[in-house]
């Protein structure tokens, strides 16, 4: 298998920890979007979405992190992602669902951008907008963590939740917000942290990090 990514996307960052979690080996392919490679004719005529991660994988491209996800799992059943319990299953979407569906499309890169060109806000304003939809759903992630008495990980061991939690907790932190109010979203990605698989699916461990040059 081949990952289409960039080491700082939220969407690639998750696919490197599923394929760790799962133990499947593959090859990294940088794509860098701060040059907008994605965008360009050779990409897009492998995914007409313009974006990563893309997965090279069954013979085909694979796009769209949600669905890569549940497809790694059907393809490869060993080490499952998503438990065998219909309301555990149920309560890990639920919650990677509200991250995923509710703050990756108003703060990934061509949101952010807009905001400044066209319609000319400055940094200061796009952090602003930034930490207000984080804290949107970030507090009621937390609260319903606090509800089903979450340990060290959702469940027994990291899967699904954790694999979409982790990149954006990372993000967020980019942008100054704040986890002081968020014990167990703070204890969750301290566990996850402590284990080789997100180890190596680290932003700060890939080798696009300019860090790593």
């Amino acid at each position: 298998m081949k990952l289409h990514g960039y080491y700082r996307s939220s969407t690639s960052y998750r696919l490197r920890i599923a394929l760790e979690l799962k133990g499947l080996a593959y090859e990294n392919v940088p794509v860098n979007l701060l040059q907008s490679e994605q965008k360009g004719a050779a990409f897009t005529s492998r995914n007409p979405f313009g974006s990563v991660p893309l997965l090279e994988a069954g013979g085909r491209d694979k796009v769209q992190s949600m669905a890569l996800i549940e497809w790694l799992d059907e393809a490869y059943p060993a080490r499952p992602l998503l438990p065998a319990d219909p309301e555990q299953r149920y309560t890990a979407r639920e919650l990677g669902m509200a991250i995923a569906t509710e703050l990756h499309a108003p703060l990934n890169l061509p949101v952010l951008k807009y905001l400044k060109d066209p319609l000319g806000h400055d940094q200061a304003e796009i952090d602003t907008w930034y930490r207000h939809w984080l804290a949107r759903t970030l507090g009621p992630v937390e609260t319903r963590l606090a509800q089903l008495g979450s340990g060290d990980f959702l469940f027994a061991a990291p899967g699904y939740f954790e694999v979409i939690l982790l990149p954006q907790v990372y993000n967020a932190q980019r942008f100054g917000f704040d986890f002081a109010d968020k014990p167990h979203i703070n204890r969750i990605e301290r566990a996850c942290l402590a284990l080789p698989q997100f180890q190596r699916a680290h932003p700060d461990a890939q080798p696009d990090n300019p860090a790593n040059a």
